[in-house]
């Protein structure tokens, strides 16, 4: 069993849906913000895309907003019990598909090997997305 572990600072970016030109083309719009995220997880990527089976657990930590800090001279500190689950957009089935398709050839050869996904999307102090990579050795 393989297994990478993956930390990403910043808030963590969802997969946007595709444009068309007025020539009729279809053109990616998340395609720039792709690139960048493989180039800050590049290094943690496997000489090979691994070819088994694929269980992704994700940690999406979004930054909590103003209103749950609080103010005047402790304006750097949460208000005592702030929220855990984060429950607005982006979607979290967009911000999972980003990152599938970000890890094409490059963690897995094709995101129809992930069989598994555990996730979650919380507000947290920094931002940012935690993902482990696990290939099953299970026999075909």
């Amino acid at each position: 069993m393989n297994q990478i572990e993956i930390n990403i600072e910043g808030k963590p970016k969802a997969q946007q849906r595709h444009r068309h030109t007025k020539k009729g083309f279809v053109y990616d719009p998340s395609k720039k913000d792709k690139e960048d995220l493989l180039m800050l997880m590049r290094s943690e990527a496997p000489k090979e895309p691994f070819n088994g089976a694929i269980s992704l657990y994700i940690r999406f930590s979004m930054p909590y907003v103003k209103k749950h800090y609080r103010t005047g001279k402790f304006s750097k500190e949460l208000k005592p019990n702030p929220p855990i689950a984060y429950k607005i957009k982006p979607d979290i089935d967009n911000m999972l598909k980003f990152l599938m398709d970000a890890g094409n050839k490059v963690f897995w050869n094709d995101d129809s090997q992930i069989y598994r996904v555990q996730m979650e999307k919380i507000y947290a102090v920094k931002p940012g997305t935690k993902i482990t990579i696990v290939e099953d050795d299970w026999e075909d």
